[in-house]
């Protein structure tokens, strides 16, 4: 444990406004402190805190939380701040079952106004509340100011901007705090970082700039406009702030996010000051302070636990490879033979496994950054010109471009093919990240071929039968971690569209499965073949199209059909429900039940432990199967 005494002493950030700037400047190592020490217990996203605790200090050492309101975009930067906000007792049960939050989230604290895990809302919020302010809302106790703060990558997505209009028109005050570090997750890509990029190196002309715009304000009335004019010449002939400016913004920067001083200094006086949209530029390093985080090629943004001393983390070892790993290595496979493969991920060349992908085939994969619903049109565009896109995003992501995908790509049945990661629960992140509805949101559009992966062969295979599948949409589901341990094949064979595969014949009742939970049924199985049931379990590899043949021979040949799926309800086992219901199955008596997420969201856990709260692991399928059948537990008829 560090030694943290004027931390201590910090139970509120009412607590900040009693000591003095050169305990605030103690204080903050402290907290920088603390903040690795509890992270290197829970595991979670170190790099970005580490960057923001000398700003977070400041915020609250300046500002009147939770009157004034102070939002998070992103808030993979929180920690320091739930730290200060009466939340230290509770920092080692980060990300943890009944733990804290790993975001901000409004159930868990006043110091919270207002929750996020994707990027690009804070200001949406900000503007929000202002205008909330303005028109009288929460009069108790009454709203303040309000002040975003957005990284450089979350800046470059469409809706910062949508907000930064609308904010420079409306003219309210408010806040926006730019944390520029150069570094989003990965490193920055686009127009935008290289504007940031110019806006510091001409920080000696920006320094010209504000020296003038302040003494503006020291000049006699008559003549200040004269003076106006030559700032107003100014600013057009240098690159400054011109972009924030033209939005309707007041921009200040760049400063040094770092320097406590000057951070305390320039917020006190906006604060007192400010009366107009003010956009505070400051350059943070990601990491900072921390040697392990700052030489990490992504400083340190995510971390299992670790030692302190060496930063060396203790991740579990496997001997199967992760699915994103396997997806990547298939779809490099692919691309060696068929030069019209591209890949496409918006800022996460990481975790979507295109950074392999773009060490073999540089000028084939995109980096969109945080922009999803461009990144979907993108490859409508590349589609309809006679490419193969892979647009290769996290399950809950994707939902950000669904208006694109239902309008730019499924009416147009352009040929787009969705590797869609982070399928089903994902553990620590928590309900933001699960990826509990695609199967709903994608098999209800017409014409979209729907796969999910039973096991890393089958992805293999999937990637073969997207490669091959010219025929409008399709997209295909693998969950996050490691795969079950099967051998995989040399090369994909794509798939007959629509055709499930038999696993083992049984009776009395089938199971059919999509995607990850076939491994959790066999377990189930072996159970109850102990207790003299055998199920037939099929393997549907598609909600969209079915494989009718298939369900309708498993309803007449069992006396119970059991869907399992990981997903919300309105997917695979609704569509299975349909189809029986058309056919007139169920008038023959079939019982049929659906497996599915339940409807609510589920916190933040490890994967097994949400899907114990889901009730989807082995003993809750082998407990299904004996309900249906009318078997109590001791193995009789009930």
């Amino acid at each position: 444990m560090p030694n943290t005494p004027l931390l201590d002493k910090v139970h509120a950030p009412a607590d900040l406004k009693a000591l003095s700037d050169r305990e605030l400047h103690q204080l903050a190592d402290e907290l920088r402190a603390e903040t690795i020490a509890a992270v290197s217990e829970t595991g979670g996203h170190l790099g970005a805190g580490l960057g923001v605790v000398e700003l977070t200090v400041a915020l609250h050492a300046v500002f009147d939380t939770p009157r004034d309101r102070l939002i998070w975009d992103v808030s993979h930067q929180c920690y320091p701040h739930k730290i200060l906000t009466g939340r230290r007792d509770r920092i080692r049960t980060l990300r943890q079952k009944d733990g804290l939050s790993g975001f901000t989230k409004r159930s868990e604290s006043p110091y919270d106004p207002f929750g996020a895990a994707h990027s690009s809302t804070s200001i949406s919020a900000a503007l929000g509340f202002t205008m909330a302010r303005e028109l009288g809302g929460a009069p108790d106790p009454a709203l303040g100011d309000a002040i975003a703060v957005i990284g450089d990558g979350a800046i470059s997505a469409g809706m910062a901007y949508e907000a930064l209009n609308n904010a420079g028109h409306l003219g309210r005050r408010m806040f926006v705090i730019l944390n520029d570090n150069e570094m989003s997750i990965a490193p920055p890509t686009g127009a935008m970082s290289s504007y940031l990029s110019r806006l510091y190196a001409d920080k000696p002309m920006q320094e010209l700039k504000h020296a003038m715009k302040g003494a503006l304000n020291l000049m006699p009335g008559p003549i200040q406009e004269g003076a106006r004019r030559a700032k107003d010449l100014l600013k057009h002939v240098t690159v400054g702030g011109t972009l924030f400016e033209e939005l309707g913004f007041n921009y200040l920067g760049p400063i040094d996010g770092h320097d406590l001083d000057q951070l305390l200094w320039v917020l006190r006086t906006l604060r007192e000051r400010a009366d107009e949209p003010m956009l505070i530029h400051v350059l943070t390093k990601k990491g900072k302070g921390y040697g392990p985080a700052e030489d990490a090629s992504d400083r340190g943004h995510a971390r299992a636990k670790f030692d302190v001393v060496t930063g060396k983390q203790q991740k579990a070892a496997s001997n199967a490879p992760s699915y994103t790993k396997v997806f990547a290595n298939a779809l490099i496979e692919e691309a060696n033979r068929d030069d019209k493969i591209v890949a496409i991920t918006a800022a996460m060349p990481d975790g979507t496994g295109l950074d392999l992908f773009a060490k073999v085939h540089p000028r084939r994969m995109f980096d969109v950054a945080i922009a999803e619903q461009h990144g979907v049109t993108f490859c409508a565009g590349l589609a309809a010109g006679g490419m193969k896109p892979f647009c290769a995003l996290y399950s809950t992501f994707l939902q950000r471009g669904y208006d694109q995908v239902v309008h730019d790509v499924a009416i147009q049945r352009l040929p787009v093919r969705f590797a869609i990661d982070r399928a089903g629960l994902v553990g620590a992140d928590g309900a933001t990240h699960a990826g509990s509805y695609d199967i709903a949101y994608l098999a209800n559009l017409p014409g979209f071929v729907v796969m999910a992966a039973a096991d890393e062969a089958e992805l293999v295979h999937m990637v073969a039968t997207a490669v091959a599948h010219d025929d409008g949409p399709i997209a295909f589901r693998f969950p996050r971690g490691e795969g079950e341990g099967v051998d995989l094949p040399e090369r994909g064979v794509p798939l007959e569209i629509g055709k499930g595969r038999m696993i083992r014949e049984g009776k009395q009742v089938a199971i059919l499965s999509f995607g990850a939970r076939l491994g959790e049924v066999l377990r189930a199985c072996e159970s109850l073949r102990a207790k003299g049931i055998t199920p037939t379990v099929a393997d549907a590899r598609f909600a969209k199209p079915l494989d009718r043949d298939m369900i309708l021979r498993l309803a007449q040949d069992h006396e119970a059909l059991i869907t399992i799926e990981e997903g919300a309800v309105g997917g695979f086992g609704s569509h299975v429900a349909q189809l029986l219901g058309d056919e007139g199955v169920f008038d023959h008596g079939l019982k049929f039940r659906s497996m599915v997420l339940p409807d609510t969201f589920i916190d933040q856990a490890s994967p097994s432990q949400m899907y114990d709260i889901a009730a989807m692991n082995a003993p809750h399928i082998e407990a299904k199967v004996l309900d249906v059948l009318g078997v109590a537990q001791m193995g009789k008829r009930a």
